[in-house]
């Protein structure tokens, strides 16, 4: 059987991040990818001019059209952009019969909001209770304790009170503490640590779009989440070291590298 992996996220048209980013790294990991377009972004490497969402009736037509005719193995979501979208996704959430990968995309490695206060606290209350996990940045995870992270304790304080808010599992990820960049899974109860070398590069466009869905792709296929986890963190790590070394700004990675 052919894993298929969805992907519910904006449009990056430069090709480094959201839907284009997702849909390539898919085909990387040997899944067949579909998705659904959220919202449309104004963007190079270098800053987000402009950010149009869809409408949510029109969000739901293709995940409506998509799920009657091509259930996905497992899915992901990214940039979501307004409450009234999140309201319309988690709705269909609630009846996934699959994996959920929920990346609370709230702000672009360039500084841009592209998730308001409002909409950060449907996310909170109406989608995370469907997702089987959650991958918030240091910044995000932040925002979602409401705690300071500092450190690999104040991680795991933080994903502990995540996890609070309903979730099953917690991926918070330190790449922007000193040392390696580390990662902290918290699930059922427990602690995975992954870990790779710190790879000093401007070409960090998309990375978490990539991780994200180097994750779905492998919960696609039936792998477990440690070792889906596991799998990806090579995979972007990989990634980031073999960067194109395209664009004038925070450039993309290399969707095509080997693991």
């Amino acid at each position: 059987m052919t894993p298929i992996a969805l992907t519910i996220a904006g449009s990056d048209p430069s090709g480094g991040a959201g839907i284009q980013a997702d849909l390539k790294t898919f085909h990387q990991r040997n899944v067949y990818g579909m998705s659904v377009l959220t919202l449309l972004t104004v963007q190079n490497t270098r800053s987000v001019d402009a950010v149009e969402p869809l409408a949510p009736g029109f969000v739901l037509a293709q995940l409506d059209s998509v799920l009657e005719d091509i259930p996905p193995h497992a899915a992901k979501t990214g940039a979501l952009g307004t409450r009234e979208i999140i309201e319309a996704i988690a709705r269909r959430a609630a009846h996934f019969s699959f994996p959920l990968v929920v990346d609370p995309v709230m702000i672009s490695k360039h500084g841009a909001h592209l998730l308001p206060e409002e909409a950060q606290k449907t996310l909170v209350r109406e989608l995370l209770p469907h997702a089987t996990l959650l991958t918030p940045n240091l910044y995000e995870a932040s925002m979602l304790s409401g705690q300071q992270i500092k450190d690999p304790s104040s991680m795991e304080s933080a994903a502990k009170d995540i996890a609070k808010l309903g979730l099953r599992a917690v991926l918070i990820k330190g790449g922007h503490l000193s040392g390696e960049a580390t990662d902290l899974l918290y699930a059922d109860g427990l602690f995975h640590w992954f870990s790779a070398p710190r790879i000093e590069t401007t070409h960090t466009h998309g990375t978490g779009c990539t991780y994200s869905a180097a994750i779905t792709a492998e919960l696609a296929k039936g792998v477990g989440l440690v070792a889906a986890i596991e799998t990806a963190k090579r995979y972007i790590t990989r990634a980031i070291e073999t960067n194109p070394g395209l664009g004038r700004g925070v450039g993309p990675v290399n969707h095509n590298a080997q693991v």
